[in-house]
């Protein structure tokens, strides 16, 4: 893949998102900027050299709000470590496997964009295409990956459905959408399966919590495979380059690819601060659509015998607004039911928050009964994912 030197790229990309954001710093240089647009034609493609979702996502929310996209279309490449991504309307308990993300140490991160859940690892490409809200049109876009693909690989048997993914031989998702648009701006981002962990996404886009009710959008599942599956050969860099050529191709540019790192806070200013936004729990948890849980807790009772509590929760902002357990009278007195029930209302939807709340109760008893109440709170936690 064609790059210029870091140097004069980051002179360049400075340079070049200061004058689209008529930064009146730069005044003094405009002879220098006014050359390099001179010979520009209107597009871009720039390749993000962080791995880290947070930064990766952020710098998509920075390019769309403060690049002039009525002047200019971009491509972003950028790819990231082990990571899921929910769309903006989701409901994260619902799409995706907490407990094993956590053991694994999986981040997860909500996106400005609709549609659904992915996962991200080193083998998935991700192109984000902005432009003007007036030029957007995603089956162009994904007409540019086709086209790669085929000119390339002219033995794969790729096309874009009326869904806005690609599949492989008919029936193998490879490429899903979203897409986001702005009053004049717009952007749409689309992932690419060239050699993702299979197994992994298929362990981690599982609910972690049962009994959801929502009208949070939901994810379609789909049959995944590889790029690399079909075509062994396919490496990474000719990927990229067929990539850029087709996008040059298609709307009649001549743009090169230039490294652009997000963590950059001279080129993109403000970015580090858009990013530690999306890590926090308020974006993540918090922005999740008003939700109930409904679900039965199995309860251990003497011998063999098993009893069963009923849990009912409705969550709005991420935070428990009405918890009611219904405990058989004989396992556990009504008295701590209703209380374990009344410490959860205001805590966050979160079993470590739920787990804390527990601590105090749990001292307060002793015996028998403090077993079974710990027995119910692990249950309630488990429950929570």
């Amino acid at each position: 893949m064609l790059q210029m030197s870091c140097d004069a790229v980051m002179s360049h990309i400075r340079r070049t998102l200061s004058l689209l954001r008529g930064c009146r710093t730069f005044s003094q240089s405009a002879r220098s900027t006014s050359t390099f647009f001179s010979s520009s034609d209107g597009g871009l493609v720039l390749q993000s050299r962080s791995t880290d979702v947070y930064q990766n996502l952020a710098l998509e929310d920075w390019i769309e709000a403060n690049v002039d996209l009525q002047q200019r279309s971009i491509l972003l490449l950028w790819r990231n470590r082990p990571a899921v991504v929910i769309g903006r309307h989701q409901n994260p308990w619902s799409e995706c496997n907490l407990p094993t993300m956590r053991r694994a140490g999986i981040p997860l991160a909500r996106r400005r964009s609709g549609g659904g859940t992915v996962f991200h690892d080193l083998g998935n490409l991700n192109l984000t295409f902005f432009t003007s809200k007036k030029a957007y049109d995603r089956q162009r876009n994904l007409k540019v990956v086709t086209d790669a693909l085929r000119r390339i690989r002219p033995e794969l048997d790729v096309h874009a459905t009326d869904r806005l993914d690609i599949v492989l031989n008919g029936r193998f998702k490879i490429s899903g959408s979203a897409s986001r648009l702005s009053r004049k701006s717009s952007y749409h981002h689309c992932t690419l399966l060239h050699s993702a962990d299979r197994s992994a996404l298929a362990t981690m886009l599982r609910p972690s919590c049962p009994g959801i009710h929502s009208n949070a959008t939901p994810s379609v599942p789909s049959l995944v495979a590889n790029l690399l599956d079909h075509a062994p050969t396919l490496q990474w860099e000719e990927l990229l380059d067929a990539v850029v050529q087709q996008y040059n191709a298609e709307f009649s540019f001549s743009a090169v690819s230039a490294l652009v790192d997000p963590a950059d806070e001279a080129a993109f200013p403000g970015l580090s601060s858009a990013a530690a936004e999306l890590r926090g729990w308020d974006w993540t948890f918090g922005k999740t659509p008003k939700f109930s849980v409904q679900t039965a807790l199995q309860l251990p009772g003497a011998g063999s015998a098993v009893s069963s509590a009923q849990l009912v929760m409705d969550i709005k902002s991420g935070v428990i607004e009405r918890c009611q357990l219904d405990v058989p009278d004989d396992w556990l007195p009504r008295r701590l039911s209703g209380e374990l029930s009344g410490v959860l209302v205001g805590e966050r939807f979160c079993g470590h928050r739920a787990a804390a709340a527990f601590t105090a109760l749990l001292r307060c008893e002793s015996g028998e009964l403090q077993d079974r109440l710990k027995t119910l709170c692990d249950a309630v936690v488990t429950a929570m994912g």
